[in-house]
């Protein structure tokens, strides 16, 4: 047994998500927690909300609320959410926890012990109309890169660049829009990251496994330009975690907090403290998990995120963990996805364009999104949610393939030999040559799942679930019944096991289906299957079922029509 140690990226406080953010790190990381743990393996499947920085500031001020309270209520709301999609969180923590100040503050203190931090006096983004020093996202402009003119003055989120605020061309503050700024000096302290890029290169290049999209865009970081940069990690903020040299005060620091980017990484490791504290746990359990020193030598961690968060998680994180000297368990297969567009743009919270995570819910169980987002998972490239391209793979894979299927099995079994398993026949060539496929194509979708290969191993599963219905249109059992009542009870006895089959091998992409399936299949307790042969043995001569309801309804034109004209938006 593997233990496997999973994160995604942690989400903004600010607001509700989109599909695009859903499927770019929480959704994946949910299917692979899943799988691991369908085939005996012990996980611990982490994520929290990343309550620092600007974001928390402005939408709290936006809703006229205390940001504490305003992130409180907001951890609710995304709590819920990820409920509904099922994600399967061990612990869904804060980056606000106690567990989180503390182990920041412990990093930056190693790290100032290590000689890589440095004080550095700075000139930043003032702001007289809001009386303030303007970091980072508070200030918006034009990318000097590449022209994009609503860049963030941390980093473009059209080409990635890292930026500073005062590289922006025709800069805004992000409260007012105001354009009176003035450049004043301050202080804060920086990580010397430059320090470590030779340790940083050696360890990316030792990840062969990793995908091509994450390892060029740490390279990029890496040596693109002046190649990586010292980066600050501190701002001029009111709320988050004040800067401390471990327990102590920093001199100089007074009323600062430290980077959001660079405490947010560290609450992956927070949150594990948070799970064993929420379950009467010692430091030891949790410690177990994230020091190698500690028990964590065995722990394959993989972390999920989309490509805009891989730079940090690639770069920054991982110096903070060198750079720290200690024993902390790093990153094993770090996954990283490209962006999902809506409908032949991009999503806009702004102008109400796209599906969000609370609206996709009213509309349709979760199963029908996690279905198309994971079997259109934008792996080698961006991929585009449109309505139609929805409506036809919900229809036609859940609808016509696996729901068909169940409906033609169970309903021609009770309509000629009761709810339970009949008796009679014998397997012939038709079904050994089945089972010999199915146990093929077993291995390649377990191979595509154990890679993290998501899009293959949805185009497997598929394949799965079609040989049944082409088994179906070979063997003809309502024709069979006619002639030889014997031989079809034996196919249709092989097909009630395809159903149960079928349900275990969903479970990690469609939970709720899979979940009622086996309840009405009598088979709760059904094992991940090795053996093809044996698990479609599993459902004996005389075993009780229940036919179920509709597994899938259908979309119809007017329906995707009347969501198509909703969620439009305002259109440029």
């Amino acid at each position: 047994m593997t233990r496997h140690l999973i994160t995604s990226a942690i989400p903004y406080i600010n607001g509700i998500k989109h599909l695009g953010n859903l499927i770019g790190s929480q959704l994946p990381a949910d299917l692979f927690a899943r799988y691991q743990r369908a085939r005996g393996n012990e996980v611990l499947f982490l994520c929290a909300t990343d309550e620092h920085g600007t974001p928390a500031e402005l939408a709290a001020a936006k809703a006229g609320k205390p940001v504490d309270e305003y992130c409180a209520e907001m951890h609710a709301v995304q709590a819920r959410i990820a409920e509904g999609f099922r994600l399967s969180f061990d612990h869904f923590g804060r980056s606000s926890s106690p567990q989180n100040h503390a182990l920041t503050q412990h990093f930056a203190g190693r790290l100032q012990e290590a000689g890589l931090i440095k004080e550095v006096s700075e000139k930043q983004v003032y702001s007289n109309t809001d009386g303030r020093f303007l970091p980072d996202r508070y200030i918006e402009g034009t990318c000097p890169n590449c022209a994009y003119d609503k860049a963030r003055g941390d980093q473009c989120e059209n080409c990635t660049k890292q930026l500073d605020p005062t590289d922006l061309v025709e800069p805004r503050s992000a409260i007012s829009g105001s354009t009176d700024l003035e450049v004043r000096e301050t202080k804060h302290l920086f990580l010397r990251q430059s320090e470590l890029k030779d340790d940083l290169n050696a360890w990316i290049d030792s990840k062969k496994d990793w995908p091509i999209l994450t390892t060029s865009i740490a390279k990029k970081w890496l040596h693109d330009g002046d190649g990586l940069r010292d980066r600050g990690i501190t701002r001029d903020l009111h709320w988050g975690i004040p800067v401390k040299n471990g327990t102590k005060d920093w001199p100089g620091m007074e009323g600062k907090v430290f980077y959001v980017w660079f405490d947010a990484p560290i609450e992956y490791i927070a949150c594990a403290g948070e799970w064993a504290a929420a379950n009467g746990l010692s430091d030891a359990d949790w410690e177990s998990w994230w020091r190698t020193d500690k028990g964590a030598h065995d722990v394959q961690y993989t972390q999920f995120m989309g490509k805009d968060n891989v730079p940090f998680h690639t770069l920054s994180f991982p110096a903070t963990i060198l750079g720290s000297g200690e024993p902390w368990k790093m990153v094993d297969h770090l996954k990283s996805f490209n962006y999902l567009n809506y409908d032949g743009g991009q999503f806009s919270t702004s102008q109400g364009r796209g599906i969000f995570m609370d609206q996709a819910l009213e509309l349709l169980p979760p199963d029908y999104w996690r279905w198309w987002l994971l079997s259109h998972a934008p792996e080698s490239s961006d991929s585009e949610f449109t309505w139609e391209n929805f409506q036809q793979s919900v229809n036609k894979d859940l609808a016509d393939v696996l729901g068909n299927f169940v409906s033609r099995v169970t309903k021609f079994c009770r309509s000629k030999f009761d709810e339970t398993v009949p008796a009679g026949g014998a397997y012939g060539d038709v079904e050994n040559a089945l089972i010999a496929d199915l146990q093929k194509r077993l291995g390649q979708y377990q191979e595509h799942m154990d890679a993290i290969e998501v899009r293959k191993a949805a185009a497997e599963l598929r394949a799965i679930w079609t040989a049944g219905n082409e088994y179906l249109q070979t063997v003809a059992p309502w024709s069979t019944f006619k002639e030889d009542p014997e031989q079809a009870a034996a196919q249709i006895r092989l097909a009630l096991n395809l159903v149960a089959f079928y349900a275990t091998l969903s479970a990690p992409f469609i939970p709720d289906a899979s979940a009622t399936l086996l309840e009405t299949m009598n088979a709760t307790d059904a094992a991940w299957p090795t053996d093809v042969a044996a698990s479609l043995g599993q459902l004996p001569v005389g075993h009780a079922f229940t036919v179920p309801e509709v597994s899938f309804a259908k979309i119809s034109d007017e329906q995707r029509e009347d969501w198509q004209e909703r969620f439009a938006g305002q259109r440029a």
